[in-house]
Parts: C-alpha cells; sequence; structure tokens
C-alpha cells in the first residue's frame, strides 16, 4: 500500500476536491462527463484534519489506475464488502467493528466524511478497514479485480429529485453489470434509499439484470437487514416518520 499522504489532505488553505480523473479526446479537450455525486468540499475540523495527517498512512489508498491485491491490503484473506459512499463513515466503522473476521473497504468523495471515518475506525480500534477519497466507479473500473467482492453496499444515495436529473443516478444498468462483474459468484448487491421513486428505479434496473437474483421472498424490498446499522440521518427519519427501502439481490452464475 501507498503510504504517501496525498498533498490535497496536508492544508485546508490549498486543498482541491480533485476525486475524478480527467478524460481527454484525441485533440487533448476535456471529455464532459455525467456525475452521480456533487463534489462537496466542505471545511475540515481539527480532528478530521488530525485523523487525515495521522491515520491515513495506515487506513488509506490512493488512487491508482492499478488493480489491488486484496489480500496484501489487509494483510489476510477475507471476504470484503465495499461501500460506496459511507457519508461521515458510523455504520461502515459499527460493521467492520462488529465483523472482524471480514474486510472493509469504503469509498466516499466527502473528504470531511473520509477524516470523520478515520477518526472514528481509529477510535474504535478496527483494523479491518480501509478507505479511499476518490470516484467510486473509477476505482470499481481500475483498482477492483473482477469477482473479488463479497458485497458491495451502496446506502442512501443521491436520489437526483428532479427529472431532469434522474440520469445522474447511479444504479443504471452500465453501473450494475459493473458491480456484477466485481462481485464474486453468490456475492450480494445491498442497496439503500428514502425516497420511494428512486426505490421503483432501483427495482427496475436490479431486476432487469438476468445474472442477479432478489433475496426477497415478495419480489420486491427486504426488512432492514440486521447487518445494516442505522445512520444518525436515518434514525432521524424514522422520527418523522419517512421510510426506507432496502433492495439485497445475490449475483447468480
Amino acid at each position: 500500500m501507498d503510504v504517501h499522504l496525498p498533498t490535497i489532505f496536508t492544508s485546508q488553505n490549498s486543498m482541491s476536491n480533485n476525486v475524478i480523473s480527467s478524460k481527454f479526446n484525441d485533440q487533448g479537450r476535456t471529455l464532459r462527463r455525467i456525475c452521480s455525486f456533487v463534489r462537496r468540499q466542505g471545511r475540515l475540523t481539527k480532528g478530521q484534519q488530525h485523523a487525515l495527517d495521522t491515520f491515513w498512512p495506515a487506513m488509506g489508498i490512493d488512487y491508482q489506475v492499478q488493480p489491488l491485491n486484496l489480500d496484501s491490503l489487509f494483510g489476510r484473506t477475507a471476504p470484503v464488502t465495499l461501500e460506496i459512499g459511507f457519508g461521515m463513515g458510523a455504520s461502515l466503522v459499527t460493521m467492520a467493528a462488529a465483523h472482524p473476521e471480514q474486510n472493509f473497504l469504503g469509498i466516499e468523495v466527502y473528504l470531511p466524511g473520509v477524516g470523520a471515518c478515520l477518526a472514528s475506525a481509529q477510535k474504535a480500534d478496527v483494523s479491518n478497514l480501509r478507505v479511499m477519497y476518490h470516484d467510486a466507479l473509477e476505482v470499481l473500473q481500475n483498482m477492483i479485480s473482477d469477482c473479488s467482492l463479497a458485497m458491495v453496499q451502496l446506502f442512501f444515495p443521491d436520489p437526483w429529485h428532479k427529472a431532469r436529473h434522474s440520469k445522474r443516478r447511479i444504479v443504471q444498468p452500465q453501473f450494475v453489470t459493473l458491480v456484477g462483474r466485481k462481485l464474486s459468484a453468490s456475492g450480494t448487491f445491498h442497496i439503500a434509499t428514502d425516497w420511494q421513486p428512486y426505490a421503483e428505479h432501483m427495482l427496475t434496473v436490479m431486476s432487469a439484470v438476468a445474472f442477479f437474483r432478489n433475496l426477497s421472498p415478495t419480489g420486491s424490498y427486504m426488512p432492514q437487514p440486521v447487518n445494516r446499522p442505522l445512520t444518525k440521518f436515518e434514525q432521524r427519519g424514522q422520527r418523522l416518520n419517512h421510510s426506507v427501502w432496502d433492495l439485497m439481490f445475490k449475483k447468480i452464475v
């Protein structure tokens, strides 16, 4: 693992949020790309900055255009769960602490969230968690080998409420196909959202993919699985009587 601390973490005054690698055409012009997320810079607290400065060398993974050796990354062979968009990392750290026999890799584009996750992981004394600060699509395409993940988790992605923005939703056929390639045989894709139109969209997209089987006995949504801890955001939603839709699909070969 590269233990060099990226320069974007060293100073709030000079930080840039370059989490997407530029793509160029034959004329050297930048190609336009539809993003499924908003790059929120945010201001780092002193604790988050300290966590990035102190704990990134041991737990952080720099983006590179070559596959990771997950066994070498964690120093052992164990099932790997990848979480895309872990927010502030509270539920991810909770899962890693509750399942020391598994390995966890989290990807997030919100830098304060990365710092908060590192701080929480250190406080919980977990050693089976690694984090990345980059675009998840590029990480999946370039750094994750096919058939190497036991589970992919995508909890509460941006729903892009407006109809004209729906194409920005990350759960699209091309993305689902990519996730399917990275999952091992019988691997699981677990999605959750609190926006019903997005849940219906997710169910439609997932149900159309031949190599996934819906684990719901009703062919629709799952009760909240015990392995997904409630986030603070979700707890607040429950107090306001907001619903959450979980979908779990198993890869079939």
